[in-house]
């Protein structure tokens, strides 16, 4: 069974090892961030080139590489919550870039992954539009990945395409897998390895709360990690109000919260590798639609 793959928009890898380790064979990654590069090349062996896709048209380079499915995730600043929201900006055109790359390349497979807010914009509708008129059948759906094995309350839009297919073809096989209840940190780590019950993660707004329990699944991991400020003002919804029993997570802690394994390498300036590791998809949630794709592949292709 042919199960070639090129990760376009590579990041650090949290989406390359998830399918790594569901069994695909990872043949070349691109991406255009020299720190997530340097990452990447740590912790790969076959080769990952920066290249700027807004600019450089990469279709006949990856035509040659054959692959069975391509994947990737377009830089989604554009569509985030967390900041303005640029429907027509530069990033957001990455998104119609990756169609258009599919349309042409016509792998067998495709996967693209989003910000779960992506529906809204107008660049999606167009890149739906363009891998429908390619001919694939389409299984979109938001994702928590609490729910998949990840102890983080992420939610993210995955896009599946197969050349030929009905839509919604692995939608039920994606669902029947999923855990009934959400993954906790105690639960994922096996016991308190991370030597505290508490812990702080910087909100978005001091509207919302900053003080999780390892008896729960983390908030989302963001690129950007701040220490318990001088003054907190427990919020209702924080797990205790003894801030003695709270500390902020280590680098290491939050990449483990991002089902990065302990082996893991990260390089480069600590902001660098913060931003990386908050940019990932975490690895047990695309190895997760992965294992999903190789099982269906197995049966019908």
């Amino acid at each position: 069974m042919a199960k070639k793959l090129i990760d376009l928009f590579a990041g650090c890898g949290g989406m390359s090892l998830g399918f790594q380790n569901a069994g695909f064979d990872i043949v070349a990654a691109f991406d255009n961030w020299q720190p997530a590069i340097d990452i990447y090349h740590e912790n790969f062996s076959h080769p990952v080139f920066k290249v700027d896709l807004g600019r450089d048209d990469i279709t006949e380079t990856v035509k040659k590489l054959n692959p069975d499915i391509i994947i990737g995730g377009p830089p989604c600043q554009d569509f985030s919550i967390a900041g303005k929201r640029d429907f027509e900006g530069k990033r957001a055109n990455l998104t119609l870039i990756f169609s258009r790359i599919i349309k042409t390349v016509r792998p067998r497979w495709f996967v693209m992954e989003n910000v779960y807010n992506i529906e809204k914009s107008p660049v999606f509708g167009q890149a739906l539009a363009v891998f429908k008129q390619a001919g694939y059948g389409i299984t979109k759906h938001v994702w928590d990945a609490s729910y998949m094995g990840v102890p983080q309350m992420r939610k993210r839009y995955f896009v599946i395409g197969r050349l030929g297919s009905n839509d919604d073809f692995l939608l039920d096989s994606l669902i029947s897998d999923l855990s009934i209840e959400r993954m906790t940190l105690r639960n994922y780590l096996k016991g308190n390895v991370f030597d505290t019950e508490y812990y702080y993660m910087h909100p978005r707004s001091y509207a919302r709360r900053g003080i999780f329990s390892l008896d729960e699944p983390s908030s989302t991991i963001r690129g950007v990690n701040r220490p318990l400020p001088l003054g907190y003002k427990i919020h209702p919804a924080d797990k205790t109000d003894n801030l003695n029993l709270v500390r902020s997570l280590s680098t290491k802690e939050r990449s483990i919260i991002q089902t990065f394994p302990d082996d893991f390498k990260f390089v480069g300036a600590k902001t660098d590798i913060e931003q990386a590791i908050g940019n990932a998809v975490p690895v047990k949630m695309a190895e997760y639609i992965g294992s999903h794709i190789i099982n269906y592949m197995r049966e019908n292709d």
